[in-house]
Parts: structure tokens; C-alpha cells; sequence
């Protein structure tokens, strides 16, 4: 039997929310996050922290997606940013996370802009959605 397409990417959308909910299981067992600067704002539904000693210079938060806020999809993604000297993001390695919350926290980090430094940095994020 064949299972149309739009059946099987909703079969991907909630498998991903399953082990979404098992890494937020996780996440709950050891919490080391540190919030980012306190003078930007998150987005409703949306926090996002950075483990990192370099100061963010720009934060564009994440848009909550609309099929994750229908689903009311929650969840933490974690990423690793690797930050180049001149403060630009050069790559981001996914560290856990839904895929439909992982996508829109790494469109948002390649947008961050941190202050100068003498070399390249390594920074860990960490997004919570909550559609409530």
C-alpha cells in the first residue's frame, strides 16, 4: 500500500515531536544555560539562551513556525555556533531539537551578530518553544 506524501511528511512532523519530547526529557535532567544579553526580547512562545562568554551584539529570535504552533509543538533545540572573530556566524552544528523548531533557530542564529574578538568562538545556544 502507498501512503501519500502529505501523510508521510506528517508522519516525519510527528516523529520528530516524539524525540523532540524525549531530548526535552533530557534537558530537564540537567539544565546549564545562562541567559543572553537582557535587553533583547524574545518572542512569544520562543527564549533563547547562550552558554557562551561573548556578548551578543545583534539576536533575531525565532519565529515560532505556524504548523509547530497548530501541532502545539514544544521543545528544546540546541545549537553550536561557530562565531568567527569579526562576529559573524561561519557554521552551526545541531545538537538536539525537533526538526521543524531546529529549522527556524538556525535561519534566525545565521542572521546573530556577536561582538569582535581576538579569534573564532564557540558559542552554545539553547531555544525553548512553547506555544502557549
Amino acid at each position: 500500500m502507498r501512503l501519500p506524501t502529505i501523510t508521510l511528511a506528517l508522519l516525519g512532523v510527528l516523529m520528530s515531536a516524539i524525540s523532540g519530547f524525549a531530548q526535552d526529557a533530557q534537558n530537564a535532567q540537567n539544565p546549564r544555560t545562562a541567559q543572553t544579553a537582557p535587553d533583547t526580547a524574545d518572542a512569544p512562545g520562543t527564549q533563547a539562551h547562550s552558554e557562551g562568554n561573548r556578548k551578543i551584539a545583534n539576536k533575531v529570535v525565532p519565529n515560532y513556525p505556524p504548523l509547530g504552533r497548530t501541532m502545539k509543538l514544544r521543545g528544546t533545540v540546541k545549537l553550536e555556533a561557530l562565531v568567527l572573530a569579526n562576529g559573524k556566524v561561519k557554521s552551526i552544528q545541531v545538537r538536539g531539537g525537533n526538526a521543524l523548531l531546529v529549522q527556524t533557530a538556525e535561519t534566525a542564529v545565521r542572521e546573530w551578530k556577536w561582538e569582535k574578538a581576538d579569534h573564532d568562538t564557540t558559542e552554545l545556544l539553547q531555544f525553548n518553544f512553547n506555544p502557549d
